[in-house]
């Protein structure tokens, strides 16, 4: 169904590319309204135009709130074309059909992001800009509405196409566009809002984001996917790609793992290797070479094909390191250029640059079935005056320090999770089981497999409780000498025993760390 446009109302915040359209429409002898400053841009660029309140009959008001808001432009945007009740209202009014709008908003996240002052805020959420929008989106069906203008050349291959008219398919994909932008810009101020109001949990919570690109495919090649950033600031995460082929669903994934662990180590030069959203080898140390060879040596079997994240720059002598593994993806935080050019020679290789990396995540969602969980993100490791060291062993200063490193690598770990470190490097990882003593198990197997020396003055750290006395058994056989965990058992006290018996630390955080 083909609907002829005879006159175009267009009002629009971004002024760039005004000229594409401008002369399609005088091609097909299109009448133009507009206001405020489109007005004036489209008389500069010499093309005729009628101003709003010129064909309103009323003058803005309100230092330009009101300008728009007009049954005259209502009426021409909203009016069925096939209703004879209407055809008959608008002769009577005297009103003109308007047959294509092309608006886009009032900058609001760049006003946030660029002032505090409060007033300067809210005088750019835009009113009559979405509410023509939307008008024009529910009567799509007579109506073209354009939002963006990445959309200018669709409409002038259009109206050449049909000689001035669109075609309902067109109309209908620009109006399901048309909400989703409202829909998106709305959230936006909600947020902000909240954000400002302290507001965690509203009773209306929506998630938007702007798209960032299209994946190659999702978690396998049968399900498709995209990334969006549903940030202020969404023309960018904060990833800058040197080098190597695009990033797929798991590799955002496993960066993302690993970013979090790489964001709660802030001072000493840390690298982190992931593997299916796991890590398998974390380490810091003051020399970043041997941070990254500590990490590797954690699991070496589990690296390959794995993602590392460093929080330090990458240097000649650490990328032949890191050539001698297979990576999917660097990370860090700057490479030299001799760096660079040794980590090319792998051509597939993602070499990413992170330096502009911010954590701006203040809470965790997860989604199913058309449902939604949200929670605050898990941001401590545990305080120190909850620690409580219930074992006739107490733990030196030092000691504690390793424990918090544990503790904190142990929290990322899916659960039930269980992790051994020794000098502040992980040395056996238990990821992922139903069973606790599973976890303990393969975190055992893991350091007397790659580590065993290591295991003499190792810590273990356990996300959540024992519930029997039988996980620390298994641990304590494999030569660990200190355990850090909640507690909160209703067998704390045999489990403290076993402790005891064997000689160990064990400590006490008060804090769960449940990773699903």
């Amino acid at each position: 169904m083909l609907r002829k446009i005879k006159n175009a109302l267009i009002s629009v915040s971004d002024k760039t590319a005004l000229n594409q359209i401008l002369k399609v429409l005088k091609r097909y002898n299109i009448e133009i309204i507009s206001s405020g400053g489109t007005y004036k841009t489209i008389k500069k660029l010499g093309y005729k135009c009628e101003e709003v309140s010129s064909y309103t009959g009323f003058k803005e008001m309100l230092d330009g709130r009101v300008k728009t808001l007009h049954p005259k432009i209502h009426s021409g945007i909203l009016f069925n074309r096939s209703n004879k009740k209407h055809k008959k209202e608008m002769k009577k009014q005297k009103y003109l059909s308007i047959d294509l709008v092309v608006v886009n908003f009032y900058p609001f996240k760049n006003s946030v992001l660029n002032s505090k002052n409060e007033k300067n805020i809210i005088e750019n959420i835009d009113i009559g800009g979405p509410t023509m929008v939307r008008a024009a989106a529910k009567n799509y069906k007579d109506v073209l509405i354009i939002t963006e203008k990445n959309d200018y050349s669709r409409l002038v291959d259009e109206l050449k196409k049909y000689k001035g008219s669109t075609s309902l398919k067109f109309r209908e994909l620009m109006s399901s566009k048309a909400f989703s932008l409202t829909a998106y810009y709305d959230s936006t101020i909600a947020h902000w809002f909240n954000n400002k109001l302290d507001i965690k949990f509203p009773n209306k919570k929506t998630i938007f984001g702007k798209k960032l690109e299209q994946l190659r495919y999702g978690e396998n090649p049968h399900q498709q996917s995209s990334i969006y950033v549903n940030d202020f600031n969404d023309s960018e995460i904060g990833l800058k790609k040197i080098s190597g082929k695009d990033l797929s669903y798991n590799n955002y994934n496993d960066i993302f793992s690993g970013l979090d662990i790489l964001l709660s180590i802030k001072k000493i030069p840390t690298t982190v290797i992931i593997k299916h959203a796991n890590p398998c080898g974390v380490s810091s140390n003051k020399s970043p070479i041997v941070s990254f060879n500590n990490a590797l040596a954690s699991d070496p079997l589990s690296a390959f094909g794995g993602i590392v994240a460093c929080n330090f720059k990458i240097n000649k002598s650490i990328a032949n390191e890191l050539n001698k593994t297979f990576f999917e993806v660097i990370l860090a935080k700057s490479f030299d250029t001799k760096a660079v050019r040794i980590l090319k020679r792998k051509k597939n290789l993602r070499i990413i640059d992170i330096s502009n990396f911010k954590d701006r995540n203040k809470s965790a969602v997860k989604l199913f079935n058309g449902s939604f969980l949200l929670q605050d993100k898990d941001s401590i490791i545990f305080n120190k005056k909850d620690l409580k060291f219930v074992t006739k062993n107490k733990p030196s200063k030092k000691e504690i320090k390793e424990i918090e490193f544990a503790f904190n690598v142990c929290k990322f770990v899916k659960s039930n999770a269980i992790v051994l470190t020794e000098n502040f490097s992980t040395i056996g990882i238990g990821a992922g089981q139903p069973s606790r003593l599973d976890s303990c198990k393969i975190a055992a197997q893991k350091a007397k497999q790659f580590q065993p020396k290591r295991l003499k003055n190792a810590v273990a750290a356990s996300d959540a409780f024992f519930p029997f006395a039988d996980g620390i058994k298994t641990l304590i056989k494999s030569g660990i000498k200190i355990i850090v965990q909640p507690g909160g058992s209703i067998r704390d006290k045999e489990v403290i025993e076993a402790a005891n018996k064997a000689n160990i630390k064990m400590v006490l955080t008060g804090t769960r760390h449940f990773n699903h």
